[in-house]
């Protein structure tokens, strides 16, 4: 017999811990070969863990409710002698991973006083690769990166540095930096939070807000507003809903529609549909868009609708159906809500006129719609002007300016804009 560890898999682009929420084995328990074992939940989805061998649990590593990296032993297996040969080389390749994977220390929450940390205004810290890697893991931004003090050849930021840094639960998360030569530091104010009762974030809540702080620390937003007159497509969409659901069997929601036109406007701004890593663009191949969608604990999640551009609409509107049911049962898989490159919010489904979205990271920019609402408008006509009632709805663009400039990001969003407008109102399914 022999002793196979058992580690907490990769589960999604993007995902790099878990957290286990219960173990369906205990010790000295018999399992078979992809028999689940443990429950997980990632930020995105919850997920199960099954056993890569026959054989017995001997050991269980890690607690519920305990945070895991990717690679990281969560388990021992003591496997029987019947394991076939197919089996015994993805054990051995399991180990090797395990072996090369670096051992990082667990995410601390600071407590700890952080004007001792002071970010000088002209300090330019070498970021290596590594350190980069490190700080995208734990949700550091450069900001706070320059705060820790560096220990390597010329000022360069050692991953000793980092990781002491992180044990020291980062007392200088939230620092403010000061310039040496005013004499000015903004004080570490006491503020009135109030009384009441207490309520402690679940953790997707927890996860929702580390990736919003790390998006706003990451990118420079910029959000830009248009108008867009719906009048076609509302029209068109209440004339053809029903006939559309006895043909496909899928309801018609504007969701469907909405991706469809951003997905070509996509295609014709193709520097929208990138990421940045370090000094690098990197250009999709692939439009996939994600749907910010609600789930009933009032969390938000983004499952992804994969090829866009190269999909009906009957097969977006299926698409979309179906992971909006797996997000309301709570059965959507990582595949789900991994790869998206743009992504939409539909602030109007709760009433909103108009939002500015948190980007999506690593996307570069995000559309919200607001609700659609009927409203008297002048509509130009070659016999002279008319007020008309008419379906308006305004579009907001939140965009990285590190990549997207005002030009593209503003000729981006009134293309998606004008598709809307441009609707064919003739159009056949």
């Amino acid at each position: 017999m022999s002793k196979v560890e058992l580690v907490l898999p990769r589960m999604g682009e993007s995902i790099t811990e878990a957290t286990v929420l219960n173990w369906l084995v205990a010790e000295g328990d018999e399992v078979e070969q992809d028999q689940t074992v443990v429950e997980v939940a990632t930020d995105k989805v919850d997920s199960e863990v099954p056993s890569l061998v026959n054989g017995k649990i001997t050991k269980i590593l890690v607690e519920p409710n305990e945070v895991v990296k990717v690679g990281e032993v969560i388990a021992i297996i003591e496997a029987s002698g019947d394991q076939s040969s197919k089996k015994k080389a993805s054990k051995a390749s399991a180990e090797k991973k395990t072996e090369q994977k670096a051992v990082l220390p667990k995410k601390v929450t600071s407590t700890s006083n952080s004007t001792s940390y002071k970010l000088n205004a002209n300090q330019n810290t070498f970021i290596s690769p590594l350190i980069q890697a490190i700080a995208r893991d734990y949700h550091i931004s450069y900001e706070e990166l320059a705060r820790i003090p560096a220990t390597g050849h010329e000022g360069r930021l050692r991953k000793s540095d980092v990781f002491k840094y992180i044990e020291d639960g980062r007392p200088a998360q939230f620092a403010q930096p000061v310039s040496e030569n005013s004499g000015f530091q903004v004080p570490d104010l006491k503020l009135d939070k109030g009384t009441g009762k207490i309520v402690e974030m679940d953790r997707m809540r927890q996860m929702i807000a580390d990736h919003m702080v790390y998006s706003k620390h990451t990118s420079p937003h910029v959000t830009a507003y248009v108008e867009a007159d719906l009048t076609d497509m509302v029209n068109w969409r209440n004339a053809n809903k029903k006939a559309f659901q006895e043909k496909y069997g899928e309801k018609l929601t504007f969701t469907p529609l909405f991706v469809e036109a951003v997905a070509k406007a996509v295609k014709d701004f193709p520097m929208i549909n990138v990421s940045v890593d370090g000094k690098n663009i990197i250009v999709k191949e692939n439009i996939n868009i994600g749907m910010a969608t609600a789930l009933p604990s009032g969390n938000l999640i983004v499952p992804v609708v994969k090829d866009a551009d190269k999909k009906s609409l009957q097969e977006i509107a299926a698409n979309v159906n179906e992971l909006a049911e797996k997000a309301r049962n709570n059965k959507l898989s990582p595949d789900d809500t991994k790869g998206s490159s743009f992504t939409i919010s539909n602030v109007g489904t709760f009433g909103s006129l108009m939002g500015t979205p948190i980007i999506n990271q690593p996307e570069v920019a995000i559309l919200a719609t607001g609700i659609i609402k009927k409203r008297a408008e002048v509509m130009e006509y070659e016999d002279g002007d008319k007020i008309e009632i008419r379906s308006m709805m305004y579009l907001s663009l939140s965009f990285d300016h590190r990549v997207v400039d005002g030009f593209l990001g503003g000729s981006f969003l009134r293309r998606v804009a004008d598709y809307f407008e441009e609707f064919d109102n003739q159009k056949t399914f």
